[in-house]
């Protein structure tokens, strides 16, 4: 007890040099590399599409479907200060995958088969955002940025498997709320065009699922999910637009 009380004595003895400390120059010059005043906007947009027709790759031994992923995320900000923006972005995601016969073997012990399976899924997010821009020294064509997002939205899919009397379905829907940082680069085409790639690296998510399978079965899942890392799923690649 001896020890903490000098601890807590000393740390409130040094408080006020802390407060009150002379601020220490890192050699770091910040420059205007995003004017007050200026809109900022863009929309990223992707699409994969695979159709199998007997495919067969390492355990697979034949795969006959389709499937498609498709999203579009419009953003806009507005920078209210030198190099600080603010704004919001929306994004819509769909996907589709149809397996009519798929035959797999691990070993000559271990073999399975699944057959009529449909599933289709779609999602609605908005996120808000803000973005600190700094300039790679008097540079005012390459920059850095750190954006933060603040996430939200849910998606519905339904899953249908079998045929006939076998046939059954299930029907989901979730909520999905996240926290995160994504720290990215910028390099401007011209004074009003900039092509921008960043990277998810800090996440804390919340998750809320509902399902209900042949109307009658009802269940439930809640997940949450914290994590520092670099999230190479989560990199970015989009062109945007300073005007």
């Amino acid at each position: 007890m001896h020890h903490l009380h000098r601890f807590i004595l000393l740390s409130l003895l040094c408080l006020p040099f802390g407060l009150f400390a002379q601020r220490f120059d890192r050699g770091i010059t910040q420059i205007t590399f995003i004017p007050k005043g200026q809109w900022i906007t863009g929309c990223n947009i992707s699409y994969s599409q695979h159709t199998n027709d007997n495919y067969k790759f390492i355990v697979i031994e034949g795969w006959n479907g389709e499937g498609y992923n498709f999203s579009v995320s419009p953003f806009l900000l507005y920078c209210f200060k030198d190099n600080l923006a603010a704004g919001s972005k929306f994004e819509y995601t769909r996907s589709l995958l149809r397996i009519d016969n798929l035959d797999i073997s691990i070993d000559d012990d271990m073999s399975f088969s699944l057959s009529d399976i449909y599933t289709l899924k779609h999602g609605f997010y908005a996120t808000g955002l803000f973005r600190a821009y700094l300039n790679l020294g008097e540079n005012k064509r390459f920059g850095l940025f750190n954006e933060v997002q603040l996430k939200f939205g849910g998606t519905q899919s339904k899953l249908v498997s079998g045929s006939g009397e076998s046939l059954t379905g299930t029907y989901e829907s979730s909520f999905d709320f996240g926290l995160g940082m994504a720290p990215g680069m910028i390099a401007f085409v011209n004074d009003y065009t900039a092509v921008e790639v960043t990277v998810g690296v800090l996440g804390f998510n919340v998750k809320s699922i509902n399902q209900t399978t042949d109307q009658v079965i009802v269940g439930s899942r809640k997940t949450s999910s914290a994590n520092f890392k670099i999230n190479l799923l989560a990199l970015s690649l989009g062109l945007s637009f300073y005007l």
